[in-house]
Formats: structure tokens, C-alpha cells, sequence
């Protein structure tokens, strides 16, 4: 983690010192015409609903078109790599997420190094996911799971949305930390995960609550933990996985960047915008709505806030043994 962190602030002071041109740049008029907004994602998921929900805000605050483009493609990779050729005006921006970390380690060979060729500009939201198992499996607590695994080893399968996502390394984090032998068994989709837990093909299963609330209500699911720090309001019944595995704590979450050398006058202009977005009642209740916790965060916060979560998920990589090409 301290490698990482080293790494931010060497990038974050040279930064400092960059070109003149990037120094000296100024953000009075930016911008002055329309800025791309780049989601990794195809439509319709939680990332790309985000966006388009702050890139409309952002609009609205600096009096310009803030366009949302889908790049899907190998976990955000493609997107990740377009932007850090960009040039770096402000005219390209990303949506970040969790993923950018992960991959991080989790890909052996990328045209671009994330914390090198990413600057941060504002960290958005936080989003839990809850640990759920299937009624018949014979545990209501985490404490009884953890003990009908440790009872069961190498039998219980866990399900994901797919190898090398939040979903799978969320249960990676658990089995390391909780010393317990599970298979991963990942899922092509999220319908298709949540459709082998409902039909008891695979028995748990760590799903962003904003997926799995339904299921969790009608007593399709059995809601375990919840995987951030605090209980939630929206399952003020259902305890934090940490109150039994100190330490374990995941929230996906979403941010925006730029390509290095984006002046920081744009970063801040950019900055204030989401923030004052963040702030604004009715996008905080969206947010929350959609299974977000609004964060707003300044570059400096969000960038050493990176540094921690991409030092955690390469232990993860590494204790799962997954690699990607």
C-alpha cells in the first residue's frame, strides 16, 4: 500500500512541475465547447446511468454539452487506454470505477499504466454490495457461514457477473480473509448469477444491492452481511461482514479522470462542478436511489483514496491467482 501511495504523490509532484504551457493554463471560458465523457460500459448499467446523471449536472453548471460515450470492451480497458492517449485539454474526460484498480494487476499486459496516465479529478460515489446465499443453505449469520465452510471446504460455490470484476474479487477478499475454501464459479451476466443462486446451482454470491434488493425483500435471497463499513439504512437488519472479519470493507466505486497533464485549473473547474452536483438534493437522492453513497472527493483525496484500493485489489489478484491477457 505504501508503494502505491509513494507512487501517487512522485506522480503528484511531477506533475507539478509539467510543462509551462500546463502550469500557466487557464480554466476562464472552459469549456467552450462540447466535452466527451467516456464510460467503459455498454448502456444502462450503474456506471453509465451515473455518468449520464453527473454529466448532466456538469452541463448545466458550465453552460456546455457534456456527451456521454459508451467504449466497452475487456473490463474498461479499451475506454481506460483511449483516454490516456487523449489529449490532455479537458475535452476528454472518463467515468472511473473500481474496475481501473483492479485491473491494475489484474491484466499482465496494458498499453497504459492507470495511476501513471489517469489523473483524478473528483471522486463521486460509493456503493456497497451485500453477501446473500441461497435459503437452503444452512446459515443465517456470517459467523454460521463462515463455520459451514470451514465444515465444507472446496464445496460451496460462489458465484460473479464474471472473472476479474468487483463481484468475483469481493468474494476473493472474503475467502482470504476468512480463511475459507470456496470455488468460483463466475456467471456470464448478472442475470445469469443471480439465476444459478435462485435455482441453487451455486450457493453465495457478493451482489451490489442495487441488483439484489428485490430479491433480498421477497425471501428469494438470504442477506448475510453487507460489505461496506457502516449498516445501511436501506438494510438497517443486516449486520457489516467486518463485525466478523475485521478489516473486510468493499465498495465499489466511481469517479472521474482525465488523461495526465490535463491542466489543474480544468481539474478544479471540473472539481467544483461535481461537487456542487453531489450537493444538490435531488441528484444526492438519484444517487441513493441507485445504491450509491454520494462522496464527493477533491483530486488529492480521491487520488490517495486510488492508491489504497489499487495496493488492496493486487493482493486480491494475487491470492486468486487470476490473470488476464
Amino acid at each position: 500500500m505504501k508503494l502505491y501511495r509513494r507512487k501517487f504523490l512522485h506522480l503528484a509532484a511531477g506533475a507539478a512541475v509539467a510543462s509551462i504551457a500546463s502550469r500557466t493554463a487557464r480554466a476562464d471560458g472552459y469549456p467552450t465547447r462540447p466535452v466527451r465523457w467516456i464510460v467503459g460500459f455498454p448502456p444502462g448499467g450503474p456506471n453509465d446511468i451515473t455518468a449520464r446523471l453527473m454529466a448532466e449536472s456538469v452541463s448545466q453548471r458550465l453552460h456546455q454539452p457534456f456527451v456521454v460515450e459508451n467504449r466497452p470492451g475487456a473490463s474498461s480497458t479499451v475506454a481506460t487506454e483511449m483516454v490516456a492517449r487523449s489529449e490532455p485539454d479537458g475535452y476528454t474526460l472518463m467515468e472511473l470505477a473500481t474496475v481501473n484498480a483492479i485491473n491494475a494487476s489484474l491484466y499482465d499486459k496494458l498499453n497504459y499504466d492507470f495511476l501513471r496516465d489517469i489523473v483524478v479529478v473528483a471522486g463521486i460515489a460509493q456503493g456497497p454490495a451485500v453477501m446473500e446465499v441461497n435459503p437452503t443453505v444452512p446459515a443465517a449469520t456470517v459467523p454460521e457461514f463462515i463455520a459451514y465452510a470451514k465444515a465444507n471446504p472446496g464445496k460451496i460455490n460462489m458465484t460473479s457477473t464474471g472473472t476479474g470484476n468487483l463481484t468475483n474479487f469481493a468474494g476473493e477478499l472474503f475467502k482470504m480473509m476468512a480463511g475459507v475454501d470456496m470455488v468460483s464459479v463466475p456467471a456470464s451476466s448478472e442475470m445469469q448469477a443471480q439465476s444459478d443462486l435462485l435455482t441453487g446451482r451455486v450457493q453465495v454470491m457478493f451482489d451490489p444491492i442495487v441488483s439484489s434488493m428485490g430479491y433480498i425483500k421477497s425471501g428469494q435471497f438470504r442477506a448475510l452481511g453487507v460489505t461496506s463499513a457502516e449498516r445501511l439504512p436501506s438494510l438497517p437488519d443486516v449486520p457489516v461482514i467486518g463485525e466478523t472479519v475485521p478489516g473486510y470493507a468493499v465498495d465499489g466505486w466511481l469517479g472521474l479522470g482525465a488523461p495526465k497533464g490535463t491542466p489543474d485549473a480544468i481539474i478544479e473547474t471540473l472539481n467544483a462542478a461535481l461537487a456542487a452536483g453531489i450537493a444538490d438534493p435531488q441528484i444526492k437522492e438519484r444517487l441513493i436511489n441507485l445504491g450509491f453513497v454520494p462522496t464527493a472527493m477533491t483530486p488529492g483525496q480521491f487520488g490517495a483514496f486510488i492508491a489504497d484500493e489499487t495496493a488492496k485489489w493486487t493482493k486480491v489478484v494475487k491470492f486468486a491467482g487470476v490473470k488476464l491477457d
